[in-house]
């Protein structure tokens, strides 16, 4: 299964005419937050494949006017072609905007999760396959400083709920040889600033 996965940035090899050419085995999109509708739309419509999102920091609260079917995940867990899809918007709490949480308050979010991951798991063996967040977890991927910080409870979620993947955002990505990719215990951490194309059968 291929998973087509943006954040962040309005990615100009996407946002072209021949995205339908180079993804045309896509099987669906996941966006990892602080990206316009509009251009979620649009890779959804033309790509014509299912959508799931999360919000970042940034366009946090604009999701009501999406036109393309897809399914906004936050604190909710989903399933699709036999995967199960947990979500989780936001960032650590740097400033007075939207969707920003302590570290408590996020862990807080995750235990209202529970039950549906506990359903999971009893109904299908697992509890989760993907973990789509916007921020990402603490000591991986993030950087100093508040703004660009990641919770330290996904790590605790990781080894607790033992995902395939933790999908985010959030850490802009500026030079070509910084990893995109760190296993953590059972978990594969992809950092999918711009746009990453996972592979679940490799």
């Amino acid at each position: 299964m291929k998973i087509l996965s943006v954040s962040d940035q309005i990615d100009p090899l996407i946002y072209t005419d021949t995205i339908k050419q180079s993804y045309a085995d896509v099987d669906f999109v996941l966006s990892a937050g602080d990206l316009p509708m509009e251009y979620l739309d649009y890779i959804a419509n033309t790509l014509e494949r299912p959508l799931f999102f999360v919000c970042g920091n940034h366009h946090a609260g604009d999701h009501s006017g999406h036109k393309n079917g897809g399914a906004y995940i936050d604190g909710k867990v989903h399933y699709k072609d036999g995967l199960i899809i947990a979500g989780l918007d936001g960032a650590v709490r740097h400033g007075k905007g939207e969707n920003q949480f302590t570290g408590f308050e996020m862990s807080v979010r995750i235990l209202k999760l529970l039950p549906a991951l506990v359903f999971s798991r009893i109904f299908r063996g697992r509890f989760s396959d993907i973990l789509l967040t916007h921020a990402p977890p603490l000591g991986i991927h993030d950087k100093e400083g508040n703004c660009q910080l990641g919770f330290k409870c996904f790590l605790w979620f990781m080894r607790a709920f033992k995902p395939r993947y933790l999908v985010h955002g959030h850490t802009h990505i500026y030079d070509p040889s910084e990893p995109r990719e760190t296993k953590y215990h059972k978990t594969l951490v992809i950092n999918v600033y711009g746009h990453y194309l996972i592979d679940t059968d490799k």
